[in-house]
């Protein structure tokens, strides 16, 4: 191929939302540790998130790069520092923004296929939100790999849904259905699905469909997975829906210091030290970790529930609560009277950012409260800690189904609707669903099946395990066999 030395040059072109630049940016690590050459290409605002990880990468003698973008907000006609999806989801998820930050993705095509036609890439592994991507990259005949950043159930459960249409052969949106051609009799209603299949013809559903369409035209499909956590569904996209696909991960186990863990993603927002040291005082398996991402925006009243549902379990617990940005309605009123007061010692709130990988580390850690991003869900399996599902958005219903119905290594706190607001769940069922997975017979079979699962993950990724080898075989493709 055309790189110095006959070593490849990957392109990583992550998506501006932190749940898409986080594995991106562990996948680009991978791929330096294996030797090849990696540039990450991002626009101005995003850099600030990835520099500090990168410069560490690069300390160790790996090759990983850079490049920016200017991220067209003026012609997209988007607010000024509206560079991530964070700065949407912090002003309540205006829909006519989120239009108009697709427009503005969809205009970073001309200047991304300048910066491949000068630097001559020998792959771009892209996120799925550019199904430009695709096009792009051919006209200069540069494989382009589609990353999806979710499980092998999901793609499967998304393309079965969007082929067949069951939840338009159903009475109303509550009424459950089987999803067809989807191995396991896995049950859904038209009310979990995600948003943009339930619009015809919106412009995010255009996108989507786009997306879908742009995977079958790839050179195939990076999967965050483990072939040993889903093997029916991994063989099922690639033999029963013709994709090409190779599972790498889980990317996250790439941060072997304690330094890696503690630094992924964005600044923490308390020391990772006086969290060890909190976590250090606990027992094992008895603190409960809650955490549901940044798109999530739980309104007070839900906040409350859940202060009200960890006090009256009686368990150990970290909560992470994502900082509201505006500052109307920055105040207490989510916590009940005397909280913080009466939870000092048993409780952990930390505002804003969390260092997730290093705390479901922690063998304090006996159950994870989640939203079901597939990153904080393989990062939970792979930790072997059991789970509390509370899905609020993207794909997230499918994940739950994974963990709850297929792995059958958490239970559901019961949500039925498909809401970045979240649904509305009631303390008794928080609290019931928290007991479930740390006190118990049923909380020590499941713990047993997620620390097997979690020892099968570490495994896959070592020497001679099964991302391992389909590492191997995408690198060897793409040295030996595109050109």
């Amino acid at each position: 191929m055309g790189s110095e030395a006959n070593v490849p040059h990957i392109f990583f072109f992550p998506f501006m939302a932190h749940g898409h630049m986080i594995p991106t940016v562990d996948m680009a690590k991978l791929f330096a540790s294996r030797g090849l050459k990696t540039t990450i290409v991002t626009t101005p605002l995003n850099e600030s998130f990835i520099s500090k990880p990168i410069q560490r990468t690069k300390n160790l003698g790996l090759e990983i790069n850079i490049k920016i973008l200017k991220f067209p907000t003026v012609e997209a006609g988007l607010p000024e520092g509206c560079e991530n999806l964070d700065f949407i989801t912090s002003q309540n998820m205006d829909m006519e923004i989120v239009n108009k930050f697709l427009k503005a993705i969809a205009l970073l095509q001309e200047p991304l296929e300048k910066l491949l036609s000068a630097c001559r890439p020998d792959c771009l592994v892209a996120d799925m939100f550019f199904p430009w991507a695709t096009e792009a990259s051919s006209k200069f005949r540069i494989p382009r790999l589609v990353f999806h950043g979710t499980s092998f159930f999901s793609l499967c459960a998304t393309i079965s849904v969007v082929l067949h249409e069951p939840h338009k052969k159903v009475a109303s949106d509550s009424e459950p259905f089987i999803v067809p051609n989807l191995p396991g009799d896995i049950k859904l209603s038209g009310q979990q699905l995600p948003g943009f299949m339930r619009e015809d013809g919106s412009y995010v559903a255009k996108f989507m469909e786009a997306s879908i369409k742009s995977e079958l035209t790839s050179f195939g499909v990076l999967a965050n997975s483990f072939y040993e956590l889903e093997p029916t569904y991994a063989d099922h996209y690639k033999n029963v829906l013709g994709r090409r696909a190779w599972h790498i991960g889980p990317v996250s186990l790439c941060n072997r210091d304690m330094e890696d863990k503690a630094r992924r993603g964005k600044e923490a927002s308390i020391d990772e030290h006086e969290c060890l040291k909190w976590l250090n005082s606990k027992k094992p398996n008895s603190v409960v970790y809650l955490c549901f991402g940044t798109i999530a925006n739980f309104t007070a009243s839900q906040l409350k529930e859940i202060a009200m549902a960890l006090e009256s379990s009686g368990q150990e617990f970290i909560w992470v609560v994502r900082k509201n940005k505006n500052p109307e309605e920055d105040n207490q009123d989510w916590l009940p009277e005397g909280f913080e007061e009466r939870i000092e010692g048993k409780g952990l709130i930390i505002r804003g950012w969390a260092p997730q990988v290093m705390i479901l580390d922690h063998e304090a850690l006996g159950g994870f409260v989640t939203h079901c991003g597939w990153n904080s869900t393989l990062e939970g399996i792979a930790a072997g800690v059991p789970m509390v599902t509370w899905p609020v958005g993207a794909e997230q219903f499918y994940n739950e189904k994974l963990v709850t119905e297929v792995l059958k290594i958490g239970v559901s706190v019961g949500v039925q609707h498909w809401t970045v607001y979240g649904d509305s769940i009631k303390r008794e069922c928080i609290e019931k669903a928290i007991i479930r997975i740390m006190e118990g017979a049923e909380a020590e079979e499941m713990r047993s099946k997620t620390k097997k699962l979690g020892k099968m993950a570490r495994e896959a990724v070592e020497d001679g395990g099964s991302s391992f080898c389909d590492f191997n075989a995408l690198i060897h493709e793409l040295t030996f066999n595109y050109h």
